[in-house]
């Protein structure tokens, strides 16, 4: 573990797993925590690679008053993050709203990224416009927002519910409603943030693959986002979980696993 210091000395946690394999990052979504991908960590650790996490600011053990919560300042600390741990060739993997972090953070990277993975992932937009048929809208956004913020703990108990459509148990969902209530009110702005964010261009000029991992039954992030990335992308590939949520690496770890690396595993 290690923390990165960010403007104004505020600080970045993150957990540094060595191993002699590519590098990969894991993105948390919002809300959350590195935490969450225990359980991927776990596995490509067993497999040699180095796994990277870090809590996004407002989140976790990240300091909770950043000025600055927008994906651009999260994409900015992934990036420095790789300049720091030298993480040459990394492929970064987001999840959720991560996954615009993580689009955000490959563009910067150029060269320096090996492959970019979206699980679930709020990008290339998570909200409709004109010339984009999926998602949901900022006024959605808005409001969940505000349930937030009129009552905190219920309103991230009923959403702990229903990340997953399979069956994962209720120390599952006690699990991630733990980690809900660590972030603070500031971690909001990300959210809001995205609900604005198109990153069409950044996903169509990317000369790395890019591979886009839907749940069928996801209602968070509809699978239409990521056919859509994969769409954009130069070398992009769609790997579809049936039946599955918004967290196939809680609902199918094994299926998720092998999807990701094989993906890892190309050259």
């Amino acid at each position: 573990m290690g923390w990165l210091e960010r403007e104004g000395g505020r600080r970045i946690y993150f957990e540094d797993h060595g191993g002699p394999e590519r590098p990969v990052m894991l993105i948390h979504g919002w809300a959350m925590s590195g935490r969450i991908w225990d359980g991927v960590t776990a596995a490509l650790r067993g497999a040699g690679h180095r796994v990277v996490t870090f809590d996004q600011r407002g989140c976790g053990q990240s300091d909770k008053d950043f000025a600055d919560n927008t994906i651009a300042a999260s994409a900015g600390d992934a990036v420095a993050l790789c300049e720091h741990l030298k993480l040459g060739g990394v492929v970064l993997n987001g999840w959720s709203l991560g996954g615009a972090v993580a689009t955000a953070a490959a563009s910067r990277l150029g060269a320096g990224c090996g492959g970019l993975v979206l699980t679930c992932g709020a990008s290339p937009r998570y909200t409709r416009s004109d010339d984009f048929p999926h998602g949901g809208t900022v006024e959605d956004v808005a409001g969940t927002i505000a349930a937030v913020r009129a009552d905190r703990a219920t309103t991230f108990r009923g959403v702990s519910k229903v990340v997953c459509a399979k069956p994962v148990g209720a120390a599952v969902e006690d699990w991630m409603w733990a980690m809900f209530l660590q972030s603070a009110p500031t971690a909001d702005d990300s959210l809001l943030d995205l609900a604005i964010v198109d990153q069409r261009p950044e996903l169509a000029a990317l000369e790395v693959p890019v591979l886009a991992i839907v749940g069928s039954d996801d209602a968070f992030t509809p699978p239409g986002i990521g056919e859509a990335a994969a769409a954009l992308a130069r070398e992009g590939a769609v790997c579809r979980f049936e039946g599955c949520g918004h967290a196939p690496f809680l609902e199918d770890l094994s299926g998720y696993m092998t999807a990701l690396t094989t993906f890892i595993g190309k050259p």
